[in-house]
């Protein structure tokens, strides 16, 4: 998931935050890098504000086992450092997904406050990955009923909702299929964007790179951390999927994940019983999630059913200034407000159809190419069982069939295990309660990283340490690490800010 936004449209944009030829034969290092590029302005969607923020391109082979073959240009951003006296080097920043723009994630971090020591010791380079945006983008042609749920399947109620989605699944993995003409689809994977990072850093003239990756990105820098461990510089992941690829353990991690959070949530409804009407403990809202769910599975209101409300919520999980209008949604279907649930799907701003295909066809691409899936649906059926009575808050949502079922094609590469023997420059951040990255997941890459990695563990709800949490202990340590390289001696547990 991307830190910023999730995609999908209609009642889902209300959520808070979606190989031509073999590879086996690629090289472990991206050699043949392109001359230093040449800046210029960025596209004029590409939102900068007073910030410097310029941009270039920089080719990369579609096919890395065949480098003087086609070549796709990657749009690239540079917020660089205005005290050449205190620069470290280039930062590379991927803000998650696998879909969402990166070009303008630097001035984000910048508008969130990231300090001033960072920006004058790094060039913050943001990017369209590949496939993305101004990056040869690509398309599976979704429509608007195909991307409604975004990307995690919608919510299944019993077995004959899995076979459902088990049709619909197929039919966007055969369109994603026969959009790829010409083999870029086929081309996203986490190694190879791994490796593209590398041609950046090359094409950049330096000798390494540091980097920081959010959600998503903490698969995709802790590939790079593994296969470049020597041009690795500092790393910091925060929020963390759990290893180099996002696989059916890691999505069914979500309803672990909306577990743990939902409580925080559900005790800030509580506190504002007399404002929203929705119960005056956390156990009573609970109850209420259930009970709408339920009625709206029977009888959907203003184009919500009990799988776009069970999204919603997920959403409105992601942090605290979501609280607010998820409860107002809440609010309006408990009262059957079908205008005011009207009015308030209508203020929520869409992305633009082309944007969100796009952002759904990348996020599907690399799931699917990255690891193989299971191909049976009785397997989803059980899954979908097993976590509903689990995690019934959303377990039988992100347990349900995706079109990674029904790929058209294989892995063409293993999965690219965690690097244990490198560098000791490796820090990972982790909110306690995350609801789409859960603390496991940060255990889980911890112990695969061993002595190369510390664990900032901070006492926070929702999804985002460094920027988005508040909390002035991860801080500390973070920028610490980032501008002098001070990394603790052994894990860190933070208080609640």
């Amino acid at each position: 998931m991307d830190l910023r936004k999730s995609v999908g449209r209609s009642a889902a944009t209300l959520i808070a935050a979606g190989l031509a030829g073999s590879l086996l034969a690629v090289p472990s290092t991206a050699e043949g890098a392109a001359p230093e590029p040449t800046w210029g302005p960025c596209p004029a969607d590409v939102a900068a504000g007073a910030y410097p923020l310029q941009c270039t391109t920089v080719p990369v082979p579609v096919n890395y086992a065949d480098p003087d073959g086609p070549q796709i240009d990657l749009m690239i951003s540079r917020l660089a450092s205005d005290r050449p006296d205190r620069r470290r080097g280039v930062m590379l920043l991927n803000q998650g997904g696998p879909g969402g723009s990166g070009l303008s994630f630097s001035v984000d971090l910048a508008n969130q406050g990231l300090p001033a020591s960072v920006m004058e010791g790094y060039d913050l380079i943001g990017m369209d990955t590949r496939g993305v945006g101004h990056s040869a983008p690509v398309s599976c042609g979704f429509t608007d009923e195909q991307a409604k749920y975004g990307n995690i399947p919608p919510y299944a109620v019993d077995d004959a909702a899995v076979d459902e989605r088990a049709e619909a699944a197929r039919t966007i993995a055969d369109q994603c299929a026969q959009h790829d003409q010409d083999g870029v689809l086929r081309s996203l994977t986490t190694a190879n964007m791994a490796r593209d990072l590398d041609r950046v850093r090359a094409a950049l003239g330096e000798e390494k790179a540091s980097l920081y990756g959010a959600s998503y990105g903490t698969a995709l820098g802790a590939a790079y951390a593994s296969m470049f461990p020597e041009r690795a510089d500092r790393v910091v992941l925060d929020s963390n999927i759990g290893d180099t690829v996002l696989d059916r353990d890691g999505m069914r991690r979500y309803a672990l994940g909306t577990e743990e959070t939902f409580p925080d949530f559900a005790a800030w409804v509580a506190e504002r019983h007399g404002s929203y009407g929705l119960g005056s403990t956390p156990e009573q809202v609970r109850r209420t999630y259930f009970e709408l769910a339920e009625r709206l599975d029977a009888h959907p209101m203003a184009d919500v059913d009990g799988g776009v409300f069970r999204l919603v919520t997920f959403g409105g999980l992601f942090g605290e200034p979501a609280y607010g209008r998820t409860a107002q949604l809440w609010q309006s279907l408990h009262r059957s407000d079908e205008a005011a649930v009207r009015r308030q799907l209508a203020e929520a701003t869409p992305a633009e159809p082309s944007v969100v295909d796009n952002s759904l066809s990348v996020f599907l691409s690399v799931t699917c190419n990255d690891v193989a899936w299971p191909e049976d649906v009785e397997t989803y059926r059980r899954g979908v069982a097993e976590d509903r009575e689990k995690y019934p808050v959303y377990g039988a949502a992100t347990a349900n069939v995706l079109p990674c079922a029904f790929w058209s094609h294989e892995p063409a590469e293993p999965p690219v295990p965690v690097l244990a023997d490198g560098p000791d420059n490796v820090l990972i951040l982790q909110n306690r309660r995350d609801p789409v990255t859960p603390h496991r997941g940060a255990e889980l890459l911890r112990e695969k990283f061993g002595d190369r990695a510390r664990l900032v563990s901070a006492d926070e709800s929702g999804h985002g340490t460094y920027m988005n949490s508040g909390n002035a202990c991860a801080s500390a340590v973070t920028t610490a690490f980032l501008v002098d390289g001070t990394r603790p001696d052994q894990d860190v547990s933070c208080a609640a800010s």
